[in-house]
């Protein structure tokens, strides 16, 4: 918990606009081999619930930029929602990014975000039909998390032609900020997002600068990486903004 502490200063001192703290789950949702590894490190370290807010408490006084967890919704189902979201609320989280929670069910959860000043953030997909896209974007808040395939997360060479019509169509059902994910890990690939996304999430990228360093090494490296990407993305378009997992 204390390499994580550091990253995330590490984080803040890069500049990243956002920061996505991941909670560890032993059934990946749609996480790719390396944040699969990640997570399966941390419960075999024995990484809890409490001790991510225990440590979210010591670092919330340090100038971080808004935190938000990404959860499963049986996690937060099993430590109890109303609670989840007050504990969380109460060590400074920003908002939730919730990936296997449908739509359909997505109302009551969202009303007790809102009311512990929580965002609810929702996930579409290149998959996802035109009538739930539409719900999605009604009940999500904070921004969309725009997932750029149909597959897994993880680093990926190119990102899908079809990316931008996609972003075009949502930029004209909402006037959230579009953030996208899944597959972007280069600076250059951010050219391509350019006059169309908002943010880009970058996690497995991250997550694997981690793997068998210390936690100052891994610091050092997350920070020189999110520094890298962070221009590029503020040169190609000053009003984006970079979100780190």
């Amino acid at each position: 918990m204390d390499g994580t502490a550091a990253i995330l200063k590490a984080l803040r001192d890069a500049g990243v606009d956002l920061i996505e703290l991941g909670f560890p789950y032993s059934d990946p949702i749609a996480d790719g081999p390396v944040i699969q590894a990640s997570y399966t490190r941390a419960l075999n370290a024995g990484v809890t619930v409490p001790q991510i807010f225990s440590m979210m408490e010591s670092v919330k006084n340090e100038g971080l930029p808004p935190v938000l967890a990404m959860v499963s919704f049986a996690i937060i189902f099993r430590f109890g929602v109303e609670k989840f979201a007050e504990r969380a609320a109460a060590v400074g989280f920003s908002g939730l990014i919730v990936p296997d929670l449908p739509v359909d069910e997505a109302e009551d959860m969202k009303a007790i975000a809102v009311r512990h000043g929580l965002d609810l953030v929702l996930l579409i997909a290149p998959t996802t039909t035109t009538a739930r896209t539409a719900a999605i974007l009604k009940s999500s808040t904070g921004f969309v998390y725009c997932v750029s395939v149909a597959g897994t997360t993880g680093v990926r060479r190119e990102l899908p032609p079809e990316l931008s019509e996609q972003l075009r169509t949502l930029r004209a059902n909402t006037s959230l900020p579009l953030a996208v994910g899944f597959g972007i890990s280069a600076p250059e690939q951010v050219a391509a997002l350019e006059g169309v996304a908002d943010g880009i999430i970058v996690g497995s990228g991250i997550v694997r600068l981690a793997e068998g360093k210390s936690a100052d090494e891994a610091a050092k490296a997350v920070q020189e990486f999110a520094s890298t990407m962070r221009a590029a993305v503020h040169q190609t378009r000053p009003s984006q903004a970079t979100a780190a997992k």
